[in-house]
Formats: structure tokens, sequence, C-alpha cells
């Protein structure tokens, strides 16, 4: 199947909405051209009502891309746009449709749109970032199984997701649901000198930058990296280590309550060693804030997988993840990085440890393991895994 030529529909974020949906679907777009293939991406004219998006905006203020078919039909809340959809995908003559889900919330809009496209013929695959959403509502096994008895075939982009799949499937499609890690991002160009990085984002250039990147919600466990931080910090005073001293990048819009952190960075004594960059980081920007860091910090208290390992990957910077959801399946414990479990006192020893370490040992330590590593993300991975 996938030697042949395609008509490929991506049904879900693009722009001008922003954000890692939105830049998947538009690099896996890019992939499947590059392959040969015919893409269209059809999006939304509303994805959320404002009083449920919890940012600031949902737009790109960035120019649009000109290399991609956009079309702008769906209205989430709107069913009539659904069928809409639908009957452009017909006129398109389409043969696979692919929909990345993320959250029950679009299950109707989606699931609808999936159901009327198989009518059609068309075959229906969607990559799953989530089934189970981070922040559960005692709603969502409705439209999860909704959404997941509407299309014929999954990527789950880790085993976790994988298996919280397999829950809503019955028994005779078991084997419906393939296993694909999430690819690289590697849509944000090229890395650039550190000390060049550190003096365009007005960061110091002698301290080891442990960054902490992307949509701030509580799940993705600020609040245990700042006591984790807080501890490593007493611990290099305490032991009176003459080491680069530590500095906290947190870069990314704030998705609840901000006051919260900023509480607590006074609670903890941290005033003046955190640095705030909480506005939404743009993707031209996305690179700076990568290239000036030494280790990518992610004390998620509950995940899947996420994106910002592989943006970590592309810039070849190592990490640390807390042993939840698939981030541990990616991120080789002392190879490309540590593994933790959520414990500020086990985090903050290996915030130590990599403090410590002279930038030659990490490099020998990490560096070379990373680019082994990051050849298995390839995009052309999981477009053929979406295509077998």
């Amino acid at each position: 199947m996938s030697d042949k030529v395609h008509r490929i529909a991506i049904v879900g974020t693009t722009y001008p909405y922003r954000g890692g949906l939105a830049a998947f679907n538009e690099r896996l777009a890019r992939q499947f051209m590059a392959e040969g293939h015919e893409v269209q991406i059809f999006t939304f004219t509303m994805q959320y009502p404002d009083f449920l998006f919890p940012g600031k905006t949902q737009y790109s203020d960035s120019p649009a891309p000109k290399d991609l078919k956009i079309t702008r039909t769906m209205n989430s809340i709107a069913p009539w746009s659904w069928w809409k959809t639908a009957r452009l995908l017909k006129k398109a003559k389409i043969d696979v449709l692919v929909i990345k889900f993320w959250i029950p919330l679009m299950a109707p809009c989606l699931g609808t749109i999936a159901r009327l496209a198989r009518r059609q013929g068309i075959q229906v695959v969607s990559v799953l970032d989530n089934v189970i959403p981070h922040e559960p509502h005692f709603w969502d096994k409705w439209l999860i199984r909704y959404f997941v008895r509407s299309v014929d075939r999954f990527v789950a982009m880790s085993e976790s997701v994988r298996q919280d799949c397999l829950k809503f499937l019955p028994r005779d499609k078991q084997n419906c649901v393939k296993l694909s890690p999430h690819p690289l991002y590697d849509n944000f160009g090229e890395a650039v000198e550190k000390r060049e990085a550190r003096t365009e984002l007005g960061l110091p250039g002698d301290k080891t930058i442990l960054l902490f990147f992307g949509f701030i919600r509580d799940y993705k466990g600020l609040d245990v990296l700042m006591k984790a931080y807080a501890e490593a910090i007493q611990s290099k005073v305490e032991s009176r280590k003459s080491k680069a001293e530590l500095l906290l990048v947190v870069a990314g819009e704030f998705y609840n309550n901000g006051e919260q952190y900023k509480q607590l960075e006074q609670e903890l004594g941290l005033e003046g060693t955190i640095a705030w960059h909480t506005d939404f980081i743009p993707d031209e920007r996305v690179r700076l804030y990568f290239s000036a860091s030494d280790m990518i910090v992610q004390p998620y208290k509950t995940a899947t997988q996420s994106g910002v390992t592989q943006i970590a990957y592309h810039f070849e910077r190592p990490m640390l993840v807390t042993n939840v959801g698939g981030l541990a399946e990616i991120v080789p414990d002392g190879k490309v990085g540590y593994v933790c479990p959520v414990d500020e006192h086990a985090i903050a020893q290996a915030l130590v440890q990599f403090a410590e370490m002279p930038a030659d040992e990490r490099e020998k330590l990490f560096g070379e393991n990373i680019k082994k590593e990051k050849q298995k993300y390839a995009w052309s991975v999981m477009t053929r895994a979406i295509l077998e």
C-alpha cells in the first residue's frame, strides 16, 4: 500500500492556529508531500470557544505557510460544518484520512467526520496523542468510545497510549493499533552557538541552564521541579562546590494560575534564580531556547509522550524526565539523560549530578547516544506506519 500515490487529507489543527498540534500536522503533511502524495489539510473555523481556551490566544501571528493546501471548514461545535467537511473530502476524492486525536472534547466533531468519510470508502487512521486525558472529566469515556469506534485504524505514539486505546476497542479490533513513536520536531531550524543564543535571550553565559519548556499546566509538574531545584541549589551551597551555578529558565505560556508558581518561588527563596519567559514562544525563537540550554527538564506528574522531548532530540540536548507514561520509553536512563520518579529529592539529586559534571564529560556521556537515538524518530517512520 505504501508504494502507491495517495490522496491524503489531514483533519485537525493547523495554521492559523498555533502550538504543537499545528506544528505536527504541518510537518506530517510536508513529509507525505516529499514522498510524492497529494495532501490537503482541513482545519477549524473555530477550534475552541474562547471561554474554554486557557491561553491568551489560539492564533498564530506568523505568516501563512505557502507550501500547504489548507481549507478552514470545521466548527468544533457546529454539526453542519462536519457534514460540509465530509462533502469536501468526497469532492477531493480522498482515499486516506488522517486525524490527530488529543482531547475528548473533539470527539463529536472528529468522530462524525470520520464516520461520514468511512461511508464514502475512505480509510481513516487516527494518530493518537492521548486517549485518556491528563485532566479527566466524567463524560470522557462516552466521548472517547464514540471517537475510537469511528476510526478504522490507529497509530499510538507510546505504549501507554496504545494500551489506553485497546480498552475502548472490541476484541476483534485489538490488532488495529500500531505503535510508532512521536517523530522529531525538526521544523524549528538548526541550532545556534550557545553563547549567541544566550545573548539573544538575555541569559548569562556562565551558568548551567535548565529549560522547562511549553504550555504550563498542573500535570507538567513545574511545582515539583521548583522544589527539586531549590533543594539542588541548597545542596550546592552546603557542599561549597565552585562549579557553574544553576539557572532555571521557564519558557511557555501559563494555562492555569501563574500566581501559584510566583508565590512558590517566594516561599522557596528562589527569587533571582528563575528566568520567567511566560509569553507564547513563537516557532522562530524555539531554537534559541534549546540552543541556550544545557538540559531540558520535564518533571511531569502524568504523561503519554511529549513533543518537547523530540525538540530536545533535534537540538541534541540531554533530558531529565519522570517515569510516567511513555517518557521513559524514549529517554533511555543514563544514555541520553535521566529518568526519575515523580519525587523532588530524586530530581534534585539528578540536577546536582548534572551540574557538577564538566561539559566535556556531559558530551562524552550523552552526546553520541543522543545522535544515535534520534535516528529512530524520522518522519518517514510515522508516514510508513500510517500507510501500512
